[in-house]
Parts: structure tokens; sequence; C-alpha cells
């Protein structure tokens, strides 16, 4: 057989012609190998945009916690409002912003602490023996009661003081403009509670949808205290900060809104003195404090007066949550103008406030 004249697919494997190609040319057919991994220039162009994608979806998801963060800030305000009015059902008036006779010097039960059982806390108020003070009842003061707690707080611990442990709070009560409790004439201040109050919800004539129950502060916050000025009746709203400060008083650097059982206003409450976040400034670089002042605690003495600044302070960009009388809630920016603010703060001062 002429192996030129048959196909070469038909040959027996092992009388296939072979073709030897010269060993240069066999490399030059074979696939070339990449190197593993990346090259650095791949590399650096991966960072990149992994850094691109970072900046773009940071901020986005910084604001999706932040309104998270309001949402909840916000059902807490409603249930606490929503058990003052379940209160207000009850005993047919609002908790007083603490109960002091006029004869001796006392501590009081907050407003926040007379809410427990309308805030599914009975087991937490059943706890309370209210003939004796909170300061020997540490087993209720150290209680976190979650409700009363901003999830924007950064100070969301305890307070150790001495023998006893206080937790702090994030919303406090409205106790009016500036003048807060007289115990002279038992004279209380324009807001919704004060001492020995006995509002309710015929009282609040400016209406309850123009005027503020709670509102936002911030826990450890520094305060001025007992100086004992202003000490007459009638002394006008500061109109500055540094006028509020003047009035000076022994400085507490971290104790302002730490215990919530206490009805004293710079502890559970607030005024409107200041719109909310101005800065209250006290000392001096690098030592300033951002200050809310008190000019005679509430039950300390049976004849100084208490005026306060507490301003409503929160961690929210921008401005503050609060809730009204009639139970809705709003966010209260910063730039409010301050008139209606105060006209907010009062429950029976003939304002007319609009949507903020």
């Amino acid at each position: 057989m002429n192996p030129r004249s048959v196909s070469p697919h038909r040959w027996p494997a092992a009388a296939r012609p072979h073709l030897h190609l010269p060993a240069a040319r066999t490399a030059c057919l074979r696939p070339r190998k990449r190197p593993a991994g990346f090259t650095l220039v791949e590399l650096l162009v991966v960072i990149a945009i992994i850094g691109i994608l970072i900046a773009i979806l940071l901020p986005a998801v910084q604001a999706a916690r932040a309104a998270a963060r309001r949402m909840s800030c916000s059902n807490n305000l409603k249930q606490i409002t929503l058990a003052l009015h379940n209160y207000h059902d009850t005993y047919g008036l609002f908790p007083p912003g603490g109960i002091f006779p006029r004869t001796q010097a006392a501590d009081s039960w907050s407003v926040h602490a007379r809410l427990l059982p309308f805030l599914e806390q009975q087991n937490l108020q059943d706890l309370i023996d209210w003939n004796r003070t909170y300061a020997q009842q540490p087993n209720v003061t150290r209680v976190r009661v979650p409700v009363f707690v901003c999830p924007s707080e950064v100070q969301d611990h305890e307070r150790p003081d001495g023998a006893i442990t206080h937790y702090p709070l994030t919303y406090g009560a409205n106790y009016g403009t500036w003048f807060v409790y007289d115990p002279n004439s038992g004279l209380g201040g324009d807001g919704l509670v004060h001492p020995n109050s006995l509002n309710n919800f015929a009282t609040v004539i400016d209406g309850t949808s123009s005027t503020l129950a709670f509102a936002e502060v911030k826990a450890f916050n520094p305060y001025l205290r007992d100086g004992g000025s202003p000490a007459a009746a009638g002394t006008p709203v500061p109109l500055t900060p540094a006028d509020a400060v003047a009035y000076g008083g022994d400085f507490k650097s971290n104790s302002g809104h730490t215990e919530w059982v206490d009805s004293r206003v710079h502890q559970t409450g607030f005024t409107a003195v200041f719109t909310p976040n101005t800065k209250v400034l006290h000392g001096s670089a690098p030592d300033t404090y951002d200050v809310d002042f008190n000019s005679s605690r509430e039950g300390k003495t049976i004849n100084q007066l208490t005026f306060a600044a507490v301003t409503s302070r929160s961690y929210h960009a921008g401005g503050v949550m609060v809730s009204l009388v009639d139970g809705s809630c709003r966010f209260i920016p910063d730039t409010i103008d301050r008139a209606v603010w105060w006209a907010m703060a009062t429950r029976n001062g003939g304002e007319v406030v609009g949507d903020q």
C-alpha cells in the first residue's frame, strides 16, 4: 500500500507519521501563562473603586441610622406622653413636678417616677416606698428605664454618687419659661408642671396642640446651682446666656439630668429661657462648659425662689424632639424663633402658636 495514497486519518495509530518541528516553534505555539494575582495597577484601581463606593454609601448609611434613632426617640416621647394622658385619666391631674412641704426642706419623686405604672413599669414602682426619700432606695435609683433614654445619647450609663447610684434620663418635663417655684407663696411657674402643681387639661388654656409636654435634654450636663440669685419675684428672663451665667452658683461639672427619680428641674425638666441647643458657656478655654442654671434647688430651702435656665438639647443634628400635650411629637429646629419657643412652653400665656 502506498502510504501517500491513504488519508492520514485512516492510518493505524502506530503507523501515523509524526511531524517534528523545531523546539523554538513549538515554544511559540504553546499558550503563555499569566502570572498569578493582581498587578499593582489593578490592585490600586480596585482600592480606588472601593474607596469611592464607601464615600458614596457612608453618608447614606449614617443618615439612615440617624433617621432610625430619631424615629425611636419620637416613639419614646409618644409613650411617655400617652402615659401622661393615662395618669390624667386616673387622677384627674397631671403629675406634679415634686411635692414639697412649705415648712421644711425635702426631696421629692419626679414626674417620671409617678408615670411608671403607665409605662409598663408597675413592678419598678412597686419597689418605691413613697414615705422615704429616693436617696434611701438604691434598688430603685440605679434602674435604667429604657423609654427614658434617647438612643442617640452618648452617656447612657450609671452615675455613682457616694453610697447610691443613679441612672440618667434624656426627656425633661415642661417647667415653663424661667420662674419655677416660690416656697414662700407656694406659687409655681407657667409650664405644664411645677412643684405642688394641680394642673390638668382644663388649665392648658393655650391649647394642648400648642403647649409642650416633654423635650429632649442631655444626660450628665454641667450646671450652676444654689447661688440664691436672682432672689426677687418677677425677675425678668435673661436675654443672653451670659446674663444667666452671671447669676453664678456652685458649679457641678457632670451631674445634671442624671437622676430620673429626682423631681428638680435640672434633673428631670427643662425651661424655655433659651432655644434648643443654645450654648450657655461657663468657664474659660480649655475648660469651657455648656451649662444649665438653677438659682436655688426646689425643696432645699423654705424661702428661696427657684429660677432656672435648663436648655433643651439633643444629639440629633439641627434640633430636638419634643412632645405636645395632645400627644403629638415634632422635631423643633434650633432656628426656632425665641418668642415662639417661649409661647410653646407656657400653658396659659394667651399666645397663638402655628406649625413650626
